[in-house]
């Protein structure tokens, strides 16, 4: 499609972001969006690079109330969207294998069976007894929620953009952003490498890169791009179809499965900021050993495919909604680690706050980009 010479808003971004808000906006009656993606398709960038993992299990109420108003959607998402996600609630259950995680965790079940969420808490001999195939002797404990799972990133972008496409939203590929033009502080057009598009309103969706993109508009952005990687492995036909998301919480270490396979994948504490998506060999060697060292299956499985995507890192661990400084650039980032499952209301909550002038289905004005020069972080917990 060919870039339009002006648009009512231009959202930067074709990950489930900037999908959602487009899809929801257009939903809303807002009419001449321009969705931007930089690269060949829609969500290649770090949507489509992550684990695919959905879940209630978080340690701050507004995560988890992001999770009650975001995973719902994605359950009916085909009878509203038209298209099948595969949501598989197989289970988040995350280990604790030291005391600090403990008490850590019982706090976090406690908050979120207060908000409704039925995550058990269980001892280091359930653990052991739900992962037989695991060496847990170090478990002390464990969480588990039933409704937490996997869903299918390219499914949920796709379904957006092409349902927002029927309603008249020109989504727009290999349109990289070059330049924001700003004018006694407000938002005149943006600069692509289609050409510029003469608009007022923007929404910055562009997840690792939305520091780069407000950076074009002279706002100072607290995301920095962090890399994570994984991989898959061959045929395991001995781990069982319910099997959960399991998380070494202590290691940042995870398993769930991957057709007959695996999907493994851990944090390395010693990354450095940066863009960089290869893969680093050397730590996907540490991350082996440990994987063998709990699934001792792994050291007769091969490997299949491996990758790296990008988080996008905030102070606190959550995410940025809202106004800049910028009259008329907006922003929706920072999402990182917990991105993908939190888009679907990211977008809408966006689309509230762009066409209605304030949030209506969660009140996240306490995220905003403000709360970092003013001191007013909550951290979370349930980091991986």
């Amino acid at each position: 499609m060919e870039i339009p010479n002006t648009a009512d808003i231009v959202i930067i971004g074709g990950g489930v972001m900037g999908a959602s808000a487009a899809y929801h906006l257009a939903r809303r009656g807002m009419k001449n969006v321009v969705l931007l993606e930089k690269e060949e398709y829609f969500g290649t960038g770090a949507t489509g690079r992550c684990a695919g993992g959905v879940r209630y299990q978080f340690s701050t109420e507004i995560n988890v109330r992001l999770s009650l108003a975001s995973l719902p959607m994605i359950e009916r998402f085909k009878d509203e969207i038209g298209q099948d996600v595969n949501y598989r609630q197989c289970g988040y259950l995350l280990v604790a294998t030291n005391k600090k995680d403990v008490a850590a965790f019982k706090r976090n079940v406690d908050l979120q069976n207060r908000l409704g969420v039925q995550t058990l808490l269980l001892s280091g001999d359930e653990v052991r007894t739900r992962l037989s195939l695991m060496r847990f002797e170090d478990a002390l404990a464990g969480t588990f929620n039933q409704k937490d799972g996997l869903v299918d990133p390219n499914s949920v972008v796709l379904g957006y953009v092409s349902a927002a496409q029927k309603m008249g939203v020109k989504a727009v590929n290999h349109a990289g952003v070059t330049g924001i033009a700003v004018s006694g502080g407000k938002v005149k057009s943006v600069e692509t490498t289609q050409g510029l598009i003469q608009t007022r309103l923007v929404l910055n969706a562009a997840g690792p890169w939305a520091g780069q993109v407000c950076a074009m508009a002279g706002v100072p952005l607290p995301i920095v791009p962090v890399r994570r990687q994984m991989y898959t492995t061959t045929p395991m036909p001995e781990i069982a179809e319910d099997f959960p998301f399991v998380i070494d919480f202590a290691q940042s270490l995870y398993f769930h499965r991957e057709g007959d396979g695996l999907l493994i994948g851990m944090s390395n504490p010693n990354e450095k900021p940066g863009f960089d998506q290869n893969v680093d060999d050397d730590f996907e060697l540490t991350n082996m050993e440990a994987a063998a060292a709990r699934l001792p299956l792994m050291e007769r499985a091969g490997r299949v495919s491996h990758w790296a995507g990008l988080y996008e890192v905030t102070p606190d661990a959550h995410p940025i909604f809202g106004r800049t400084p910028v009259d008329g650039l907006f922003l929706v980032g920072g999402v990182s680690w917990h991105g993908f499952m939190h888009g679907p209301v990211a977008g809408k909550l966006m689309s509230e706050l762009i066409h209605d002038g304030a949030y209506q289905t969660l009140d996240v004005s306490a995220l905003d980009l403000a709360r970092f020069d003013e001191g007013r972080l909550i951290q979370e917990y349930n980091v991986v």
